[in-house]
């Protein structure tokens, strides 16, 4: 019986002592999310990224995919920043074509809120009515944008989420 009870105990503790480190760890990763700015560069490439992930995170409610689709639309007029949004223009629309199953999520952002909403709008354009019924399409950008790039997107049924940078 002496045994049960120091085994008991002693479980307790280690549970205890688990679920301590736990609420330390959560606090510093909420601390550590709660503490990335919205970078004020439009070059500064890893905090615009570090920034829209922590947006992406904040707003997966609904979502019951591990990992959503993030598009980072870069800025700029240079011909490799062109070239970059002509890709993933590319892929997006592949992707929109295909459609994505229901409980995903697709992400877009960057510095020029215009240029983001434009690559949203040239995507969902031929897209199918109703096809995205149950997934999530999260626009980080400027109020002004939002009006278009939620009647691009509403034919395909998409849940559609919109964030102010």
């Amino acid at each position: 019986m002496r045994k049960i009870l120091i085994a008991a105990a002693l479980g307790l503790g280690v549970a205890l002592s688990l679920a301590g480190c736990h609420n330390k760890e959560a606090a510093v990763t909420q601390q550590a999310a709660a503490t990335v700015p919205r970078p004020t560069s439009a070059t500064d490439i890893p905090g615009w990224q570090a920034y829209l992930s922590q947006v992406v995170q904040n707003n997966m409610q609904g979502v019951s995919a591990s990992s959503p689709y993030v598009y980072f639309v870069p800025a700029g007029t240079d011909p490799t920043d062109v070239a970059e949004r002509q890709r993933q223009l590319e892929q997006v629309q592949g992707v929109v074509a295909r459609t994505v199953l229901p409980g995903n999520m697709l992400a877009f952002g960057g510095p020029d809120s215009a240029l983001t909403a434009k690559m949203i709008e040239d995507s969902f354009m031929g897209a199918t009515a109703g096809s995205f019924k149950g997934v999530t399409v999260l626009f980080i950008g400027d109020k002004a944008d939002d009006a278009a790039v939620q009647k691009a997107v509403a034919p395909t049924s998409a849940t559609y989420k919109f964030v102010q940078m």
